[in-house]
């Protein structure tokens, strides 16, 4: 099943479950709560690639990063977390909220935040998904228009995005190990049309927060329908309702263009299809054509040129690998 790391305050002694729990966190936090003597928390941390999902269930607590805080660690993480029950009052970056159940928030560990989470007399409940800010890179500087605005999660991407967290978190068990990644990518074209979603419906965005959010609704796009053969530069323009040149101009901004950014997205995707054991009996060049690669010979070239080495060695290197993780 995927790698899960499970807490439950009833398997630490009461004087020190607070203090564990604290420990947990993102990034480091001050913590208080009227519970602190015999806390109850609980919290499963999915391990799915680069990115963790956590669902968790706390009593009543107020935590806050301070600027001493950021200075002494910082990891540079986005944490978006699915309000379950409960309420949640957050300061960050000038911006008070008040998140109720179904509202989706954006927290940055490299700016301070203080966050009053209230349960009243039942827990707190929410869903964490924490990601580097890196992987989220073609956002720039767009996703600090969303720290401090309630998004809800009952509708678009963010109803999309709810659902998929509520069936991975309480299915864990129909996946395996190597399924992590695969999950963790989901997650991230799933935020990828929620941040862009999302940074639409806001109002006086600069024409860089629009170019950021066009880009990231063409990535999301672009992994949605990375198995189609007809998808072209063309396809992709037509489909946002802009021009092919306005499509290359969007990318002459980001590291590659959007010919050379598809098809390292289906080199990847057929390099993970040849690292899973699920599919180690099913032929290279039937991978290659699924992300539309038909020519094995030309499949063979572009891997080793990304990758170093032939598919087929490859494929032998990282089965290896997994029987030796097995042991």
């Amino acid at each position: 099943m995927v790698r899960e790391t499970v807490f439950r305050s009833e398997d630490v002694p009461a004087p020190e479950r607070f203090d564990y729990w604290r420990e947990l966190m993102f990034a480091p936090v001050h913590m208080s709560s009227d519970h602190a003597d015999d806390f109850q928390a609980s919290m499963r941390l999915l391990e799915l690639g680069s990115v963790y999902v956590s669902p968790q269930a706390f009593q009543s607590m107020r935590f806050h990063r301070t600027p001493r805080l950021i200075r002494q660690s910082d990891p540079e993480l986005f944490h978006i977390s699915l309000v379950r029950r409960g309420r949640r009052g957050i300061v960050q970056r000038g911006q008070e909220a008040v998140y109720g159940p179904g509202d989706l928030c954006v927290l940055d560990s490299s700016r301070p935040f203080d966050c009053l989470a209230i349960g009243r007399a039942r827990p707190v409940e929410s869903v964490g998904i924490v990601v580097p800010k890196e992987m989220l890179a073609p956002a720039g500087s767009a996703v600090d228009k969303l720290i401090g605005h309630p998004i809800s999660g009952r509708e678009g991407f963010g109803s999309l995005l709810a659902q998929f967290l509520a069936g991975v978190t309480t299915g864990t068990g129909s996946f395996n190990s190597s399924d992590g990644p695969r999950l963790g990518g989901i997650v991230l074209d799933l935020l990828s049309g929620f941040l862009a979603q999302a940074l639409e419906s806001e109002e006086l965005l600069t024409p860089e927060t629009h170019r950021q959010t066009l880009v990231l609704r063409v990535r999301s796009f672009v992994r949605s329908h990375l198995h189609d053969p007809q998808l072209t530069p063309r396809t992709i323009a037509a489909a946002h309702h802009i021009s092919t040149s306005y499509l290359h101009r969007l990318f002459q901004h980001e590291e590659e263009t959007i010919a050379a950014w598809i098809r390292h997205q289906r080199l990847e995707r057929a390099r993970r299809d040849l690292a899973d054991p699920a599919l180690r009996t099913t032929p290279i060049h039937v991978i290659a054509a699924r992300w539309c690669f038909p020519r094995p010979a030309d499949f063979t070239r572009a891997f080793r040129a990304v990758y170093g080495v032939p598919p087929k060695e490859y494929r032998n290197q990282a089965q290896r690998i997994a029987v030796c993780t097995q042991r």
